[in-house]
């Protein structure tokens, strides 16, 4: 987004952005146009913007789906490769962390986040509500999973929609999701290990020997000092492949807890985390969780906007605003 677009005054962005109604969509047929078109792999769906892949979903994988990779304008790589691939010079560390993905720590005492632990879970592609519709330059795809703990009983079935958009210099993936407990009682525990998490590339973080990246959150707190912290917003940005990029998750203010506390790291994790509130600030080990009873649904909304060249604190929060114009989209 340019600095002369974000000047403009809300109205006029919403305008340009048509926050004021939500969006209708087609179905996708043979698209012509490939302003953002999608292309049909075995268990996946990539998605293009114009020549260049954005990113892939892959929304059948074991032990749970993940978006992979994910790239701004000029096909800028934005998360690490491992442990989908292998890149020089990247570190192995994390194998869990899959590019952008979500999962929990402790949801009645199973852990998605670590998913080969011995108490590991798993969330499972149901075959049910796959969606794919555009309208130009957004796409929205739709899928069910269900949430399996280590012995393979389900604790919750998840509607998950995932709507992606494009412009010449940017690019932005929201994603809402829908938790619907099918047990009497689901505990999210108080971790930090969680929620919704995005592993960045070496180039982007700030400690290691490629590193270029700095940090900010919505608060004005800057570097490794964002962890654990609450925040509308957190910031990455630095220079890849010869080029400035950033990336910016926003969390939305519909969200329970918000603004979320942020489990972000100087070595290139970034993740909002709802549940962790013991984990970041001390206290008691109960504060933080929070329990779902059957049939009842828990749901958040999250973005990701990955921007070309350096963005201020100031353009940062006016892009914050137009998503908040924009969650009726979902």
């Amino acid at each position: 987004m340019n600095r002369a677009l974000l000047r403009l005054p809300l109205a006029g962005l919403c305008l340009l952005f048509a926050c004021s109604a939500p969006l209708r969509y087609d179905a996708v047929s043979s698209p012509t146009d490939k302003t953002l078109w999608p292309e049909e792999e075995e268990h996946a769906i990539a998605v293009h913007f114009g020549d260049e892949l954005f990113t892939t979903l892959h929304y059948d994988a074991a032990p749970r789906p993940f978006l992979y990779p994910v790239q701004g304008p000029q096909e800028i790589p934005i998360t690490r490769a491992f442990p989908q691939e292998k890149r020089a010079g990247e570190s192995t560390d994390h194998p869990h962390h899959t590019s952008l993905w979500i999962a929990h720590g402790d949801v009645n005492g199973t852990d998605f986040w670590h998913p080969a632990a011995a108490n590991g879970g798993v969330i499972e592609f149901t075959g049910r509500l796959k969606e794919l519709l555009r309208r130009g330059k957004r796409m929205r795809l739709r899928h069910e999973y269900l949430w399996k703990d280590h012995e393979g009983q389900p604790l919750l079935r998840e509607r998950r929609t995932t709507l992606l958009g494009g412009e010449e210099d940017q690019r932005w993936i929201d994603v809402k999701i829908e938790l619907r407990a099918l047990v009497e009682e689901v505990t999210f525990g108080d971790t930090k290990e969680g929620f919704f998490a995005l592993r960045l590339h070496p180039a982007l973080r700030l400690t290691g020997d490629l590193a270029t990246g700095e940090a900010r959150n919505s608060e004005g707190i800057t570097g490794k000092e964002v962890w654990g912290k609450r925040a509308n917003w957190v910031q990455y940005q630095g220079t890849v492949e010869g080029k400035a990029v950033g990336v910016v998750l926003f969390d939305a203010p519909t969200n329970p807890r918000h603004p979320t506390w942020w489990h972000a790291r100087e070595y290139g994790l970034v993740a909002a985390n709802p549940f962790g509130k013991h984990a970041f600030e001390g206290g008691t080990e109960e504060d933080g969780r929070y329990i779902l009873h059957k049939d009842e649904t828990l749901t958040f909304v999250y973005r990701v906007w990955i921007h070309s060249g350096h963005k201020s604190p100031e353009e940062v929060e006016q892009a914050f605003r137009v998503f908040q114009a924009q969650l009726d989209d979902m």
